[in-house]
């Protein structure tokens, strides 16, 4: 049983991309083609070199967004606003998800790498809108990504979360470890485990996983 690990949870954090929808919908498989698509505007290359910068800015520094910002000092909010100009046609409402974050005790915030305005488009598009007392985006963060332990702090210092007393469900197993030194519940949610052990529990199913927490 996993419900005892979780009685102490008080506070619950989700990531949205991949995480708060199924990856089958492969929305960031719009949002990488956007992101490369700036890159090559921005800074004048072309496509191979663009796309060879979006993925190595993500790996080397948590997010393409920070790679260009260190990089290249560019202003965060239009490229937030451009790689997010995407298609929400192949989410749909998931009702049994609903009800059981609903049914959660204590606050519920979704933080993600992406900008606040993109998650309430995306949570609206899943039926889950009005469920969370916050959505926070890299911009809350200082545009600064996960997986830095700052960005997490910063956050959290936003919304009144208390790591001790909270758990993070995500699917970028990375972005578990700093919750994980914080003293978090950490749940990776994603079609294949991950090893680690900054990660308590994993799964393919979230709706499943909180159906068990009731």
């Amino acid at each position: 049983m996993i419900k005892p690990a979780f009685t102490h949870v008080r506070h619950w954090v989700f990531d949205l991309d991949n995480t708060l929808y199924p990856p089958s919908a492969r929305l960031f498989d719009q949002i990488e083609v956007k992101m490369t698509r700036y890159v090559m505007d921005v800074l004048g290359v072309d496509a191979a070199e663009a796309d060879h910068l979006r993925g190595h800015y993500w790996r080397e520094h948590g997010t393409t967004l920070a790679g260009l910002m260190t990089h290249h000092d560019i202003d965060p909010d239009p490229y937030l606003d451009a790689v997010h100009d995407i298609s929400l046609d192949h989410l749909e409402e998931d009702a049994a998800l609903a009800d059981h974050i609903s049914a959660l005790p204590g606050k519920r915030i979704v933080y993600t790498n992406g900008s606040a305005p993109y998650a309430e488009r995306v949570l609206k598009a899943r039926g889950l809108s009005g469920l969370f007392d916050g959505i926070y985006g890299v911009e809350h963060a200082r545009y600064r990504p996960k997986p830095e332990r700052a960005a997490f702090e910063h956050v959290f210092e936003q919304a009144g979360i208390t790591p001790e007393s909270a758990a993070m469900f995500e699917d970028d197993p990375r972005n578990l470890a700093a919750p994980h030194a914080m003293g978090m519940r950490t749940i990776h949610v994603a079609p294949t485990a991950a090893d680690g052990d900054h990660i308590h529990h994993h799964t393919d199913d979230l709706t499943d996983f909180l159906s068990r927490l009731r």
